[in-house]
């Protein structure tokens, strides 16, 4: 594994959202689900796609805390433009389970 220094850390802009609106991506070459989440008013809204069908279906995904690299350029995902990244941990599966705070916070706080 590289190493980094802080400097490369700060970098990464990890912010903390929360979605607003989710549905499913049939249209992705895996099963995927689009979100629209909200960071607050100095980000505002942004959208991102995600291979999270395993464990969440879009109507519960709603509401949810996540954390999402907010500094990345936009990616084109098929038909979709993904503005952010989605964090996520695999479980034994290797199947994504979402990142978030573990007790509510201010959506569009910063990773520290």
């Amino acid at each position: 594994m590289a190493e980094i220094g802080f400097d490369d850390f700060m970098k990464v802009d990890v912010r903390v959202g929360r979605i607003l609106r989710a549905e499913p991506y049939p249209e992705a070459r895996k099963p995927a689900i689009k979100m629209w989440i909200d960071f607050g008013a100095e980000l505002g809204e942004k959208k991102t796609s995600a291979q999270v069908t395993a464990h969440y279906d879009s109507e519960k995904l709603v509401g949810k805390l996540v954390l999402a690299v907010v500094n990345f350029p936009p990616r084109q995902i098929g038909k979709f433009m993904s503005e952010v990244l989605v964090l996520g941990m695999p479980d034994e599966d290797g199947e994504v389970v979402l990142v978030g705070p573990d007790i509510p916070v201010p959506v569009g706080g910063r990773l520290h």
